[in-house]
């Protein structure tokens, strides 16, 4: 019988030996499409916003709160889904987020007050936040070391995807059907569906269950993904990891070996959401208010949105040729440069060209964030490392469509979009705070 002392390989070390196959491709569109839903969710609400201010005659302060409060509960979410992913599992939290924000946004589609609104999306960002951290923590987790940092930028490319969406969405249905928008919320139901699918169909990780003593179940779970491959498992399991000492409590992500990456990483966060969602989530408001058609707005923003997909594919490519760290650094002094153009951008080729780099090395950098993010901590605390870096990095989120009506009244766009510059430049040196994890193991 196998013992904790035997030379056999972990069950770590045999996923991390493996190519990809079906089951990382399953994985990665299971998990994706979740990603993807939570995307049009989010870039749903920047055009549901232009077009109340044009149907309810929302003023400036309105309209932030409404674009403010789903990024309250993604705070209040991204902090307790890292905990319950660690507690109970990444494929349940996974499934649970999925439904919940499904159901509010959903409901959402029936409201007639801008209370009954607020309320919804706070209860939306609820889901959303908690269901951001836990899908990369997963993937990460299933990925074979070499293409690790690569597979998890391919997760948040189906950001890139939602997003598109959204503007597909917003572009056909808000300006051409009555009541456009309630039919463009109404689409998010659809997340309540593929719950199912997540609950049932995603396998769980296998560090959680080794975590949980769970081996037969993380045992089963790498043996399908070596068949998947073609490999042959071992006559064999791996033996059983070393039981945790009770008396020893998780490690903390401010102890003494992980306070520095974990302060970088909260900075990053901070000032990558504060920039993206200022920028985003007023975009087609913005354009709308500076004289631009209701249709023209939304048509420059999907052009712009389009740009994310080449962003994503080679933040994707560099992550692992070149290393996390330096592509994470130039796609943020990419972003800043971009932000400060487009902030002095003057009639719709300019507003096309630096929204168009803007998307491109914004989303670039997001990519990379995520797959850095797993990465620095080791399994029991994956999730609460990851997870509390993204609630406070939705501080920033909630704060950014708040502060835009103030700066543009301040200095219009140039200061708007210098401020946005300026974060991304603080995010770029907190980047190289970070260790190198490229091909190392997950601890």
């Amino acid at each position: 019988m196998t013992t904790p002392t035997s030379t056999a390989p972990t069950r770590a070390e045999r996923l991390d030996k493996l190519a990809f196959n079906r089951k990382h491709g399953k994985l990665l569109a299971g998990s994706g499409i979740g990603w993807a839903l939570d995307a049009m969710d989010v870039g749903l609400i920047s055009f549901v916003m232009t077009a109340l201010a044009a149907e309810w005659n929302l003023g400036q302060g309105e309209l932030s709160l409404i674009g403010s409060i789903g990024f309250v509960g993604m705070a209040i979410g991204a902090a307790l889904g890292g905990l319950l992913a660690d507690r109970f599992g990444r494929r349940h939290v996974f499934a649970l987020t999925l439904l919940v924000y499904g159901l509010a946004t959903g409901a959402s589609a029936l409201v007639t007050t801008v209370a009954a609104l607020i309320i919804l999306r706070f209860v939306v960002g609820l889901g959303l936040g908690a269901e951001l951290p836990v899908a990369s923590t997963l993937v990460s987790e299933y990925a074979p070391r070499s293409i690790r940092g690569r597979l998890v930028v391919a997760l948040e490319a189906f950001w890139a995807l939602g997003w598109i969406m959204a503007a597909l969405i917003g572009y056909l249905f808000i300006p051409n059907i009555d009541n456009g928008w309630r039919w463009a919320l109404a689409v998010g139901i659809i997340p309540t569906i593929y719950a199912a699918v997540v609950r049932f169909g995603l396998p769980e990780s296998v560090r959680f269950l080794e975590s949980k003593g769970r081996l037969d179940e993380a045992e089963a779970a790498v043996r399908e993904f070596e068949e998947a491959g073609g490999v042959a498992p071992p006559a064999e399991p791996s033996p059983a990891p070393a039981p945790p000492d009770p008396d020893e409590p998780v490690p903390s992500i401010w102890s003494r070996g992980l306070r520095r990456r974990t302060g970088a990483l909260w900075v990053i966060w901070f000032m990558i959401n504060l920039s993206y969602y200022g920028a985003f989530i007023w975009m087609p408001t913005l354009l709308f208010q500076d004289g631009h058609t209701l249709v023209k707005s939304f048509q420059y923003t999907l052009i712009i949105t389009l740009a994310q997909i080449p962003g994503y594919a080679v933040a994707a490519w560099l992550i692992e040729a070149w290393g996390r760290r330096p592509t994470l650094a130039t796609f943020l002094v990419g972003s800043a440069v971009s932000a400060a153009l487009f902030g002095i951008a003057d009639g719709p080729t300019q507003i096309i060209i630096t929204g168009c780099a803007l998307s491109f090395f914004n989303l670039g950098a997001w990519g990379a964030l995520y797959a850095i993010g797993p990465e620095l901590y080791p399994t029991a605390s994956r999730g609460k490392g990851t997870g509390a870096a993204a609630a406070f990095g939705r501080i920033a989120s909630i704060i950014a469509p708040l502060m835009v009506p103030v700066l543009i009244g301040a200095g219009g766009h140039p200061l708007t979009f210098g401020v946005f510059a300026a974060a991304f430049v603080v995010a770029a040196l907190a980047a190289f705070i970070l260790p190198e994890q490229r091909n190392r193991a997950l601890g």
